[in-house]
């Protein structure tokens, strides 16, 4: 009889380089943030150039909404990894195997709650967004095929979030590195060969998102370890899903409530016209070269303090918060000086309009020198983030990064006689956070915090 190739899940990262194992952890998460923008735009260009702006403006109004939910399924995701990588931490075997399970239960029941509430409740949503009248009918063609198959991102996510809770994010990137390969080439068939619009961009996405679903819980299910899923025995188990949605919940309403912060910001930047909003908009997305390596590394910070507290390795928490705060720090002050060093070009890379340019530039100056303010933040709120003590990180980030802002549009902002004082609100707000975040990690009892 042939031998059977079994494979194993975790990678616990209990022993060893602290810093080996936080960068070997962090970097497919990166490759894989960057992956997923990357496909996202090719949507984008790809629905704008064959479909037309209205089909373009389609797809992005139903983006709002749709974050703001998916948001929330990745917050509970995060209590679950959370979770599995303390069991994991503590070899506590079957507790690992009742978390994973409960976790993917929870996946399923949040999945189809939020398949039957997006296409009832799409039309409205987007209606209370003041959608314009000639894209309207387009948006919530897309919306209610999105949340069709809605199922299969939540689902992912849950199992993405498992599979970095064993240290083993690699995984998640190859399956996400395929799902994008499938939308790209699913959106050229579905949009350019049998000209289906933007119901054919949203056909795309459901199914390169079955694709990255079906090939994480086919590993997770061939793996021979703690992690290792059996559908039969996926169900909720009413204490462990307790925890895992108090661990989770703070994550899922915090990624709530900062989106609608940046709405307002974003409506603060259009009363300043047009080409602002574009200069503005060209900007954001060099933005995610900084913001989604800090959003990766604090990942791994919540990981790696996860197994480590979870094996009573406090030394190796404590250690690790340094290094997480050191790669993090020295990432953004690279990053930011390339990125000063070549703004002319970058930004000519957008658009030839010289005003919009002007605004462009205007934003990284304010924004790259003080990138390492929102590295400190994130990576001390992923760290403490990975004791289970979700709720004092859900906190400083709400008040900074949510209320702090929304205080200064409403009372600061007209003090201010152009679009700085919109700009300036972003570093200001950062190094609030990293200031309450380090005077929390300093005095608080997080590393003795038991769930």
């Amino acid at each position: 009889m042939a031998a059977v190739k079994t494979r194993n899940t975790a990678t616990l990262m209990t022993e060893g380089s602290i810093v080996k194992s936080l960068l070997l952890f962090a970097l497919p998460l990166i490759f894989g943030n960057l992956l997923q923008q990357m496909y996202n735009t090719a949507d984008s260009i790809i629905v704008g150039n064959f479909v037309g702006s209205n089909a373009l403006a389609a797809v992005g109004s139903s983006g709002s909404p749709i974050y703001l939910l998916i948001g929330f399924s990745q917050g509970l995701a995060v209590g679950a990894g959370v979770v599995v990588s303390q069991y994991l931490g503590a070899g506590d075997h079957k507790e690992t195997r009742e978390a994973v399970h409960t976790a993917l239960a929870i996946a399923v029941v949040m999945g189809l709650l939020l398949t039957v509430g997006g296409v009832a409740c799409g039309r409205a949503l987007l209606v209370a967004m003041n959608t314009p009248a000639e894209v309207l009918a387009d948006a919530v063609t897309y919306i209610r095929i999105y949340f069709g198959g809605v199922l299969f991102s939540v689902v992912y996510n849950m199992t993405a979030g498992i599979l970095n809770a064993a240290g083993n994010s690699r995984r998640s990137l190859v399956y996400l590195a395929w799902a994008s390969v499938t939308n790209i080439v699913l959106d050229l068939v579905f949009i350019v060969g049998l000209r289906m619009g933007v119901a054919g961009a949203a056909i795309a996405t459901d199914l390169s998102q079955l694709v990255s679903c079906v090939l994480s819980l086919r590993f997770l299910m061939k793996s021979e370890d703690a992690c290792r899923v059996e559908l039969s025995a996926i169900r909720l188990h009413r204490k462990m899903a307790g925890r895992i949605i108090r661990v989770g919940l703070p994550t899922g309403i915090q990624n709530m409530v900062i989106s609608f912060s940046n709405v307002l910001v974003q409506a603060s930047v259009n009363s300043y016209g047009a080409a602002a909003m574009a200069g503005f908009a060209a900007y954001m997305k060099i933005d995610g070269f900084n913001i989604l390596p800090v959003s990766s590394i604090s990942m791994a910070a919540t990981t790696f303090v996860g197994q480590n507290y979870g094996a009573g390795r406090l030394d190796r928490v404590k250690r690790s918060v340094w290094v997480t705060l050191a790669i993090g720090v020295i990432y953004t002050l690279c990053t930011g000086a390339a990125l000063l060093a070549g703004q002319d070009a970058i930004l000519h890379l957008f658009t030839a309009d010289e005003a919009v340019v002007t605004y462009g530039k205007l934003a990284m100056r304010w924004f790259c020198p003080f990138y390492f303010l929102l590295s400190i933040l994130h990576g001390l709120a992923g760290a403490v983030r990975g004791t289970g003590a979700s709720i004092p990180p859900m906190v400083v980030l709400l008040v900074s990064l949510c209320l702090f802002r929304v205080v200064w549009i409403q009372f600061l902002l007209p003090f201010f006689s152009g679009i700085e004082g919109v700009f300036i609100l972003y570093p200001v707000s950062w190094g609030l956070g990293a200031v309450l975040m380090i005077l929390y990690a300093w005095k608080g009892k997080w590393m003795e915090y038991h769930t």
